[in-house]
């Protein structure tokens, strides 16, 4: 009796390692056609005769291989990675949130599953809220107040004084691509996939004003503030989205009125409608706008996307609110990061192929 029970559960498992072997294969074959894809496009090579495979496609189609078991930032996190770079080395256990890492020397050693980041190796910052797995997305340095704006992909934005101790945060349920301070409003913004943020973080006590624009009719990647000397009570920003566009959007304090209530300590959040802001943008490249970034010293600011025609954009701000030509340049393979040298005057580039401008 007891052999026929092994050889039925032996035929009832087989079938079932069959179809998991045919869904890696359906899904290795979606891998290298999307891959292929990215590939023809960074070299400029036609593609229209295929069936383009974006994300909202790699989603369905990997739903449908494996099931509705697949987490969705499984499948984003693979998808940013073979879109970001072609050429990496990817493996299939991935797609379910196993990596396979030549050293776990590092992740060893910090046990604690709240961890925001270290000072050193002797002195960890931590935070209850921040969530297990959870990764740095944006770091932002306010001198003259003397404390650091911290935001993590799952959604979290925390703020530390010079002394590294914990103020406070304020949890997202949707993944922060990056955060800036704004100088003028004196609060944080955060962008979100979806949505922009704006976090009053001086609330006292245990409140938090939190004001969440959406939606957003494409998915948001980076975020900067524009540094004039004549805005008064307000702030600008700038935003690069995965359609190419650059958006420009003032914000003010007439937008936030929100009081706190005396007596009232849990936080209030407040979700206004976008329609009902002013948002100026342009399509500056043909893949995603990896960064943004406002030069004061040139009065200008600069763009930068994978896109191997239109690579990186440095021009007036005014640029983005008319159809003149902009200032570009073109490198093999796009640039997906750029800073400027105020004292050598030297705005440098990095990506596939690097360079001087």
């Amino acid at each position: 009796m007891s052999e026929k029970r092994d050889c039925d559960k032996e035929s009832c498992s087989a079938p079932e390692v069959s179809d998991f072997k045919n869904a890696l294969k359906q899904f290795q074959e979606l891998v290298e056609k999307t891959v292929t894809q990215k590939t023809k496009k960074r070299l400029d090579l036609s593609i229209e005769d295929e069936d383009e495979i974006d994300y909202d496609k790699f989603y369905k189609t990997t739903k449908t291989i494996f099931g509705p078991e697949i987490k969705d930032h499984d499948i984003k996190t693979f998808f940013t990675k073979i879109n970001s770079n072609p050429n990496a080395r990817t493996e299939w256990c991935e797609i379910f949130g196993c990596f396979i890492g030549e050293n776990d020397t590092i992740s060893s050693q910090l046990k604690e599953e709240n961890m925001v980041f270290l000072i050193s190796e002797k002195q960890q910052i931590t935070h209850a809220v921040v969530k297990r797995q959870d990764v740095i997305k944006s770091i932002v340095k306010v001198p003259h107040l003397d404390f650091t704006v911290v935001s993590s992909q799952k959604g979290v934005l925390t703020i530390f004084n010079n002394q590294g101790k914990n103020q406070t945060a304020i949890n997202d349920t949707a993944w922060i691509t990056g955060c800036e301070f704004l100088p003028q409003l004196k609060c944080v913004v955060a962008v979100t996939e979806r949505t922009v943020i704006v976090w009053d973080y001086k609330s006292k006590g245990s409140q938090n004003n939190c004001f969440i624009i959406k939606p957003m009719e494409n998915a948001l990647l980076c975020v900067c503030t524009v540094t004039m000397s004549d805005r008064l009570a307000k702030d600008n920003i700038l935003m690069g989205d995965d359609k190419g566009y650059v958006h420009l959007l003032t914000l003010t304090s007439d937008h936030f009125g929100l009081k706190q209530c005396k007596g009232k300590k849990e936080s209030q959040v407040q979700v206004l409608d976008s329609k009902t802001f002013n948002f100026v943008k342009r399509k500056l490249h043909d893949d995603w706008a990896m960064k943004v970034k406002y030069f004061s010293e040139l009065n200008c600011f600069g763009s930068c996307s994978s896109d191997s025609i239109h690579s990186f954009v440095l021009d007036d701000i005014k640029r983005l609110g008319d159809n003149l030509p902009v200032k570009e340049f073109s490198v093999p393979r796009g640039v997906n990061a750029f800073t400027y040298c105020a004292k050598a005057k030297v705005i440098v580039t990095g990506g596939k192929c690097w360079g001087f401008f």
